[in-house]
């Protein structure tokens, strides 16, 4: 019977089918024209690439580009945008729940109309549409605001690219930084390493470029790409845009290398946006995700089975089906949570608000129940245990001295280079004078250069001198990067001012000396030489060999003085830190020593590709630190550490954390990231600080907390008044409760729980990770739903022996003092389910949950007295009923609190 509810049974599979084949068909099409449009792009000379764009290589007139942009839009792909308010909406009706109430508001009104002419109107119909529209619009208007909410932090963590504009016709072109937004077509766009490319580009120029297209192809290696030229090499024949050597796609990432190339699509017209359709299906489906549809459906299945045995009981003992059908509706309107999608999504619009207040961005709001259930933290070094303040301590020779030369041959690498400059680099230029940089420029004249990767983990410029001419000629090739890549490939050193060869014996006593340095914590470069005749214009890494070694680079990069306090809460919040690094192991192994991380044994990158999966799973299981490590194994890494059983998230702003961001569960990067890796991640800190990401665990897991506090509170009431509803069904000789006031009361109490996101967590509650569990939810509801029963009988044999409510004719005595009673208990309900200490004495909610359930409660204890009474059919109480109804309450708090008790030491779980 539950299929009778489900999406799929609600939205034939037919037509749902016929409709995915014909939009399957339009993109299809649509593909098909923009790849057909790129291959003749691909297949044009670059000249007339830019004469039909009406743009140079010298890109657009910054007035012009600002008008394209205002004709074409912004550069955004269709799935990226917001559905629009009314599509919300529309989307807070289809509910199961909802879809419930609705159907069930329907019968009563098809039955109200089939016998109008004699019956009066039925207010129940108007009241369970008011619960309809109330549950539903609350739900739109907590999901609109918190896709504002969401849309406003994403607005701070901007992706930017360069292009190359004029701003006006008579000034020099520049290389400026716009948002992605505002790429327009016949834009040149400069990448480098690290980039996004921002829309479907025409290769103008390319040195060593790698290509990730994963977001394509699926295709996790990177593919070459090269600005060939079809007026030199032929005219390309590929019909595949992906396969083009001379187009860089949208969505796709710079791995290596650099280029500009000439926007020839952007936005919905790129061969991403052409896709978007397919490409923008439903994320895969997160635990919370998951826990939510299994709490709806358990509830919709326990629905079905106790409404009908309600309305069987009730229309055999008191004969009247009609009113037996009109209790059963009502009953299944109680055990309804109706209120569940707005609760959630306000608890994940507040946790994400509340995040951003504490410097931590979510991008996805489910994430933040995954951060919550985070176990093991995988971080790099650089920038979260140390202060990504990096300064060159030391410059030395081959044998551990101070050496100038050295520090004058870094410097031309690193201020000459055009591609992704780091922090080492910085620090190299920082240390020269401003005298000293100026002579340089005189002296050195850029020809080539080899970019940076991470798979050789070096790169190199090649300079011309500009005081050698003619036959003297010559260029200079200076290396800077790993001690043993840059190691490999040299023969020589320069030892006391003679180059030499390089011996064995000599090559380890300065592999010696590195390692020194690196046993002091300190980060060691190594800078090697070429000279080569000036015959050509264009190196590569064929090139990087023969080397003469200068010497070495020594930066320093101290720990944070609050990394220490940062993982031990860390620890205290059950969270596990392990440290992967592409630095070398002597380096990690002491920057975690003093920060207190218990090292043990550093496995290296290398290691871990001798192992299995089976031995890798093992493996991680007992290492804290994982060194020299590539961006593949970074992401096998993760993968080992979920199937695990580990719910993982991984902390990295670089291009070589792409792919573990990706795969963790829950990615975490930082606004000063490169662009790859902040598009990876779902969550941005605008502060690379391990405090700032625990307090987003803290967050992160009161918000699942609060989540779970309704849905047991509401589970184990509902359970419970089903049992009190079938005991008085079965012995009463009328209805124990109106279907009307069953109506008004479980609107109240829903209204009582509507501050529930605004509650407090208990301490102890936000120290472990936090995970849905669903037999815990049954379990919950088996031992505490029929703790209100009992007091609900208790109610009944009140209200028939003391008060005299034992006839039809007294029935509205007996519904009124059940509907406060029942009312109260479910209102109390709130506080004694949402702490496992002693509700008031020594966990008190939050003023909002305080002043909105003792509103509630009010308004339950008045409403007999109010004028709607009659309409209602409640009627007075007597005010010796008080008396009793306290005592009521305070055994309903003892008895649930010592269940509480029993409950929590017999299964060691309460939320």
């Amino acid at each position: 019977m539950t299929d009778l509810l489900t999406p799929e049974k609600l939205d034939p599979p037919g037509r749902r089918m016929r409709r995915r084949e014909r939009k399957a068909a339009e993109l299809a099409a649509r593909t098909r024209a923009v790849g057909e449009h790129l291959a003749a792009v691909s297949a044009r000379p670059a000249s007339r690439v830019l004469q039909d764009l009406h743009t140079g290589r010298d890109g657009l007139l910054q007035e012009n580009a600002e008008a394209r942009l205002e004709r074409d839009g912004l550069n955004v792909v269709e799935h990226e945008r917001p559905p629009r308010w009314y599509v919300q909406l529309a989307k807070a009706f289809w509910n199961p729940f909802i879809l419930v109430l609705a159907g069930l508001d329907a019968v009563m009104l098809v039955q109200w109309l089939q016998a109008a002419d004699t019956e009066p109107f039925d207010p129940k119909i108007p009241t369970l549409g008011a619960m309809v529209l109330i549950s539903a619009l609350l739900r739109f208007w907590q999901e609109y605001r918190s896709g504002s909410s969401a849309a406003a932090l994403r607005a701070l963590v901007t992706t930017t690219t360069a292009v190359q504009r004029r701003p006006a016709r008579t000034e020099a072109p520049a290389t400026v930084e716009i948002p992605v937004a505002d790429v327009v077509r016949g834009d040149v766009v400069v990448l480098a390493a690290g980039d996004l490319v921002p829309a479907d580009l025409r290769l103008l120029t390319a040195k060593d470029l790698m290509i990730a297209q994963a977001a394509l192809t699926g295709e996790s290696l990177p593919v070459a790409k090269a600005d060939t030229r079809a007026e030199d090499h032929g005219q390309h024949t590929t019909a595949d845009p992906v396969e083009a050597d001379n187009l860089a796609l949208a969505g796709t990432s710079v791995t290596s290398g650099t280029a500009t190339g000439v926007a020839v699509a952007t936005g919905r017209d790129t061969y991403f946006g052409s896709m978007a359709g397919s490409l923008a299906g439903e994320r895969p489906e997160t635990s919370f995700d998951a826990g939510v549809k299994k709490v709806s459906f358990l509830m919709i299945r326990f629905m079905l089975v106790m409404v009908p045995l309600v309305f069987a009981v009730n229309g055999l003992t008191k004969g009247d089906w009609a009113d037996a059908l009109a209790f059963a509706v009502a009953v299944a309107v109680g055990l309804t949570p109706e209120m569940l999608p707005m609760v959630v999504t306000t608890n994940l619009a507040r946790g994400a608000v509340a995040m951003a207040k504490h410097k931590v961005v979510v991008k996805r709001l489910n994430a933040i129940q995954n951060l919550g259930a985070m176990d093991v933290l995988c971080t790099d070094k650089t920038g979260t245990l140390t202060e990504d303040r990096v300064v060159l301590d030391r410059y030395l020779d081959v044998h551990g001295h101070e050496d100038g030369e050295v520090l004058e041959y870094a410097y031309l690498n690193s201020h000459f280079q055009t591609g992704l400059r780091n922090l080492m680099d910085q620090a190299v230029v920082d240390r020269m004078h401003d005298a000293e940089e100026v002579v340089v420029d005189a002296r050195f004249t850029l020809v080539d250069e080899v970019p940076f990767d991470f798979a050789r983990r070096r790169m190199s410029v090649v300079l011309r001198r500009n005081d050698l001419e003619g036959p003297a000629a010559e260029h200079l090739l200076v290396t800077k990067g790993a001690v043993e890549e840059v190691l490999a490939l040299c023969t020589h050193v320069t030892d006391g001012g003679q180059r030499v060869e390089l011996t064995d014996v000599l090559r380890r006593q300065v592999a010696l000396t590195a390692e020194n340095h690196n046993r002091q914590g300190l980060r060691v470069l190594a800078v090697a030489t070429r000279t080569l005749p000036a015959t050509r214009e264009t190196y590569g890494v064929a090139d990087e060999e023969e080397l003469t070694l200068r010497g070495f680079l020594a930066f320093l990069d101290p720990p944070k003085r609050d990394a220490a306090e940062a993982l031990r809460a860390l620890a205290g919040s059950g969270i596990a830190v392990k440290v992967v690094t592409g630095d070398n192991e002597l380096v990690a192994a002491r920057v975690c020593a003093d920060v207190g991380i218990e090292a043990g044994t550093v496995v290296t990158g290398p290691y871990l590709d001798l192992l299995d999966e089976p031995e890798l799973a093992a493996l991680v299981r007992t290492t804290t630190v994982f060194a020299k490590v590539n961006p593949v194994q970074k992401a096998r890494i993760v993968r080992a550490l979920q199937g695990a059983g580990h719910t993982v998230g991984f902390l990295g702003d670089g291009i070589n954390d792409a792919a573990a961001l990706r795969e963790a569960d829950v990615g975490v990067s930082v606004d000063t990231a490169v662009d790859i890796a902040k598009e990876s991640a779902d969550i941005i800190l605008l502060e690379k600080d391990l405090t700032v990401l625990g307090q987003g665990v803290l967050q992160g897991r009161r918000t699942f907390g609060n989540t779970i506090k309704y849905i047991k509170m509401t589970a184990s009431s509902n359970f419970g008044n089903v049992f009190s509803v079938l005991a008085a069904s079965a012995f009463l000789p009328f209805e124990p409760m109106l279907a009307t006031q069953l109506l008004v009361q479980n609107l109240c109490y829903d209204i009582s729980q509507l501050a529930t996101p605004w509650d407090r967590m208990d301490e102890e509650y936000v120290r472990k990770p936090r995970t849905w569990d669903a037999r815990g939810l049954g379990r919950f509801m088996l031992f505490l739903g029929p703790t209100s029963s009992v007091f609900d009988i208790t109610t009944f044999l009140l209200m028939w022996h003391v008060f005299g409510a034992d006839s039809e004719a007294h029935q509205a005595l007996f519904q009124s003092g059940w509907f406060v009673e029942g009312l109260l208990t479910q209102t109390l309900v709130v506080h004694m389910l949402r702490t496992r200490k002693i509700p008031f004495v020594r966990s008190r909610a939050t003023w909002p949950v305080l002043v909105m359930t003792a509103l509630v409660m009010a308004f339950g204890i008045a409403l007999p007295f109010s004028p709607l009474a009659p309409a209602l059919g409640l009627t007075a109480l007597p005010l010796s009923y008080f008396p009793w109804l306290a005592g009521t309450l305070l055994a309903y708090c003892l008895l649930t609190q010592g269940v509480k008790t029993w409950y929590i030491r017999r299964f060691n779980t309460w939320l």
